[in-house]
């Protein structure tokens, strides 16, 4: 059965409130954290975006739970060699608790440097290359690299954990999901889908750990909580890539008109019924997921934890 974990929302948050959540959700009963890698947020009223290495420094003081980034992308804004420096060093001061998730990004965090934005299929090599040059690093041997999209001269990682970085890959759908089984020590997705699971365990993925997440925004008003989603969170319904394509957070903002009320209350878990906040999280378990992360959308974190402390993950398999 899986274990529950937070999600840590940067995009939302500044520093120091993650890092109080995280003391929260540790001591409601949550078993694991996830968090969020963000150059910029996906419209200016979430309005925040630390950078997550410094965040994550301040966690592994202030709570004891594992901890992953959902998701880095080690491709276009950060090199692969820079990203594997910060993750060993984040297993260290985690003593191992410390997984980094990575995907294939957006146009909205990793074009900010003016490099080109490449096709999805370009970005899916860029990814497997990077994470080889990564696990090479984590060894703490001195690497050199000359790869199609990598370069890499003498370059050694001198603080490193005792065992490697696990890396594990986001997949949304085939293609991503064969990359996942394929490379991966573990896959991340944000949809119950069972036959994603069964892709990736079937492809290569075996027993490796599987986890999803969700946004939930919690509140005794489910009509407040439906406008606070279509706020604070629109993009995360958006048809087709524009989530992958669009370049600032002012292009999401001109397009949020096309998610309405009705497609939040169809799409998201919003208010206080128990039942369904933990039908939202059970369904992963069905699905075969390892772990399931749930965030909180807006202010009202506090009552959600009390919420999910008391009421909600008492209830859940696992």
């Amino acid at each position: 059965m899986p274990e529950y974990g937070y999600f840590l929302s940067c995009e939302e948050h500044g520093p120091a409130d993650l890092v109080e959540q995280a003391r929260m959700a540790e001591q409601a009963g949550f078993q694991a954290l996830w968090i969020s890698d963000h150059y910029h947020p996906w419209n200016d009223a979430q309005g925040q975006s630390p950078f997550v290495w410094s965040v994550i420094g301040a966690l592994s003081e202030a709570v004891s739970l594992p901890i992953e980034t959902a998701v880095t992308c080690p491709t276009v804004r950060t090199h692969p060699a820079v990203v594997a420096q910060a993750a060993a060093t984040c297993a260290v001061m985690t003593g191992g608790r410390f997984r980094l998730g990575v995907g294939t990004g957006e146009a909205l965090n990793e074009h900010v440097l003016g490099d080109p934005w490449p096709p999805a299929h370009i970005r899916m090599e860029m990814l497997e290359e990077a994470i080889a040059v990564m696990r090479k690093l984590f060894t703490g041997e001195e690497v050199s690299h000359r790869g199609t999209h990598y370069t890499v001269e003498n370059a050694r990682l001198y603080t490193v954990p005792d065992e490697p970085v696990p890396v594990d890959v986001s997949g949304f759908g085939p293609k991503a999901t064969a990359l996942a089984a394929r490379v991966g020590d573990g896959y991340l997705t944000m949809m119950p889908d069972e036959p994603m699971v069964e892709q990736f365990r079937k492809g290569g993925g075996g027993t490796k750990l599987v986890s999803g997440g969700t946004k939930v925004c919690y509140g005794t008003d489910r009509d407040e909580a439906v406008r606070t989603v279509r706020r604070l969170w629109a993009s995360e319904l958006l048809p087709g890539e524009m989530g992958q394509v669009l370049p600032t957070p002012r292009h999401f903002e001109q397009v949020e008109s096309l998610v309405t009320e009705e497609m939040v209350r169809e799409g998201r878990v919003c208010g206080d019924d128990v039942d369904e906040h933990v039908g939202a999280l059970s369904a992963f378990a069905d699905a075969g997921f390892d772990r399931v992360y749930v965030n909180q959308i807006g202010p009202d974190q506090r009552g959600f934890f009390d919420f999910y402390r008391t009421k909600v993950l008492p209830q859940l398999p696992g």
